[in-house]
């Protein structure tokens, strides 16, 4: 018998684990704050989290990177470069925290209602998993838009060209 304790992971990250492999091209992930709502459409699955905002996006991000088969496609709210302060206290160090988290991948910033709609839309057809954390700064949710891992734009352009183009003769 071992003289350490074994860590135990929080039941969320056995979910995830089980999500990921079945999760591809536009699915999405959210790590939602605190006052992201529940949503009603049958294909959007939500969970709440008592683990930090940052925790669960460093942890969510891990899961995604270390699967072959997707890459994330991040999207913050273009909202939160614009939160003082003294309206939200605690902001300037998640931006640091969240800046560094995803430092090296790519991040589209857009307005909340905007990356909304786009998760609405997906959800009409594909899964979405909500990962609801106890943040209280707003506009803090990260959202990650699943997309192939192994297949890219320029080879998909490519392939639409040849097809256009007819069978190879």
């Amino acid at each position: 018998m071992s003289d350490v304790a074994a860590v135990k992971q929080p039941a969320w990250i056995f979910h995830l684990a089980e999500i990921v492999p079945l999760f591809g091209h536009r699915n999405w992930i959210v790590v939602a704050d605190a006052a992201y709502p529940a949503q009603s459409r049958p294909g959007i699955e939500t969970i709440a989290v008592s683990e930090s905002q940052p925790d669960v996006v460093t942890s969510v991000l891990a899961a995604i990177t270390a699967a072959l088969h997707i890459r994330p496609i991040i999207h913050l709210d273009a909202e939160l470069d614009f939160v003082r302060e003294t309206d939200a206290p605690g902001v300037a160090e998640y931006r640091q925290q969240i800046g560094k988290i995803l430092s090296g991948c790519p991040v589209q910033r857009l307005p909340h209602e905007k990356i909304i709609a786009r998760l609405d839309q997906a959800a009409h057809v594909f899964r979405v998993l909500i990962v609801k954390t106890p943040m209280t700064i707003p506009y803090t949710s990260v959202f990650f838009e699943l997309d192939c891992g192994y297949w890219n734009a320029d080879a998909e352009q490519r392939l639409r060209l040849a097809m256009s183009a007819g069978p190879a003769k």
